[in-house]
């Protein structure tokens, strides 16, 4: 307002402060962002994230120099930018962190599978004729749970635990039940080896795959130590939470040459040698724990179901497409929301109490916070894993000549951007913070709805086109 306005002036002014006042704080937020003269850049930065929920802010600058002239191609600094800031995405993975980021990992995570089923991204096309599996490995039992169906109705015997409690509950549950994969007796249930499992799969898988080369090997006579010599397994694998909130694990195995993708694998890698190889090793690892007075020494093995599906070339099996979708999916899922854990690390017996998970997930972390305070299990950090239910391995992990890598896959996002091959780039950068303001986060969650919109309508788009309307 200013000195010459008019009552009426003012009282429009003072109606439209209390109206204001009474706006949601992200709402209040947005509008003084809207009403600065940077907020133009600062939508584009924004939007450039992809709407990413917990960007982090850069300041510093760039400058790019042609190579060969020193001659300055580009300099840019955030001096002039919004808060003299550049925003850059999280890069989270999980999308109940950053639904924005997560959707990118999950297109990197399709490209790097795909790449190894199909060829592309400097793989080449020869692989999709080589020996290929989907495997799937479980965790064992640790106790009879509610399932979905007809296996959740009591044994015709009937019987009781030694708890006491029923041996079936006499319901047949839908699959999306809250009961399935609950315990029938939780006193039964062996939370301790449910753990100790978890601690140890990432060991338990690195000992199947060195079993499944010595198997390989020894199928064909050949020396176990020279089979690198004649021939490489290569995989891509993704640990999901089951219902039960135990890991199974997703895996894309393939039989290559010795120098992996390049080189044709040897006469005798056929797929049902691979097939016998992953089935006898899956059924035969086993990684023990360390010895505790409390716990004794488990053996941990493989569940007893095992599953391995051919890939074909003919369309007669698993689509290679849809392989790579579904482990680009369950990559992006975090502990949360699964149901089987947390995707924060927690720090006390009372956040424990306190989180918002089932009383079986609870009694996982619980354990997990029990055995970590054993000397013995020490080593184990058993506490720092309690929110993944003492699971540390990564959600994706490949071999080394698989396929592309994720570095790649952003390199050449970078590159479509960058300036030709000759030029120099000099960096200077300072992380400042992350995060959004209440509005700056409001703006962002539109920006990323509004692109998982349309990406959704483009997808729609092409398989109306591919059915010939």
């Amino acid at each position: 307002m200013t000195p010459d306005s008019t009552p009426a002036d003012r009282r429009a002014a003072l109606d439209r402060a209390a109206r204001l006042r009474q706006l949601p704080e992200a709402d209040r937020d947005a509008i003084r962002l809207a009403q600065d003269p940077k907020f133009p850049r600062l939508l584009e930065q924004i939007t450039a994230t992809g709407g990413c929920s917990h960007p982090i802010h850069l300041a510093g600058s760039t400058t790019t120099l042609d190579g060969s002239t020193g001659e300055i191609l580009h300099h840019y600094n955030t001096r002039d930018e919004p808060g003299e800031r550049l925003l850059v995405r999280c890069r989270n993975r999980r999308a109940t962190v950053c639904p924005a980021c997560s959707r990118l990992h999950a297109g990197d995570t399709y490209h790097l599978v795909r790449a190894g089923l199909l060829g592309g991204k400097n793989i080449p096309d020869t692989v999709r004729h080589r020996p290929r599996l989907f495997v799937t490995l479980t965790a064992p039992s640790f106790g009879a749970v509610h399932r979905a169906g007809e296996l959740c109705r009591p044994r015709r015997d009937g019987g009781t635990c030694e708890h006491g409690r029923p041996l079936g509950c006499g319901a047949v549950h839908a699959p999306d039940a809250a009961a399935v994969g609950q315990p029938l007796c939780p006193h039964c249930y062996d939370y301790t080896a449910h753990v100790l499992w978890h601690t140890h799969a990432s060991k338990l898988w690195d000992r199947f795959v060195i079993d499944v080369r010595r198997r390989l090997a020894t199928s064909v006579g050949l020396v176990q130590s020279h089979f690198a010599q004649h021939a490489r397994l290569s995989f891509a694998r993704v640990a999901e939470y089951q219902k039960r909130a135990a890991v199974h694990v997703h895996a894309v195995v393939r039989l290559d040459g010795p120098a992996g993708p390049d080189d044709e694998p040897p006469a005798w890698g056929t797929a049902e040698v691979l097939t016998d190889a992953v089935c006898a090793s899956a059924r035969r690892v086993l990684v023990r724990t360390p010895y505790s007075r409390a716990v004794g020494e488990l053996a941990l093995r493989w569940g007893n179901q095992v599953d391995a599906r051919l890939l074909r070339t003919d369309g007669d099996g698993p689509d290679d497409d849809a392989v790579a979708a579904y482990v680009a999916k369950y990559v992006t899922k975090g502990a949360s929301e699964t149901g089987a854990g947390l995707d924060h690390p927690l720090t006390t017996w009372a956040e424990i109490d306190s989180a918002p998970v089932s009383e079986h997930v609870r009694a996982l972390m619980h354990a997990c916070w029990r055995l970590g305070g054993l000397p013995e299990y020490a080593a184990l950090r058993l506490r720092a894993w309690a929110h993944t239910l003492g699971y540390r391995g990564h959600i994706l992990t490949k071999s080394r000549v698989y396929s592309t890598t994720y570095a790649a896959l952003r390199a050449e996002r970078a590159h479509h951007m960058g300036h030709s091959d000759t030029a120099v780039t000099e960096r200077y950068w300072r992380y400042i913070g992350s995060g959004h303001t209440p509005g700056a986060a409001l703006i962002a969650a539109g920006i990323s709805g509004d692109l998982a919109h349309n990406r959704e309508i483009a997808r729609e788009e092409i398989l109306w086109m591919a059915v010939g309307h």
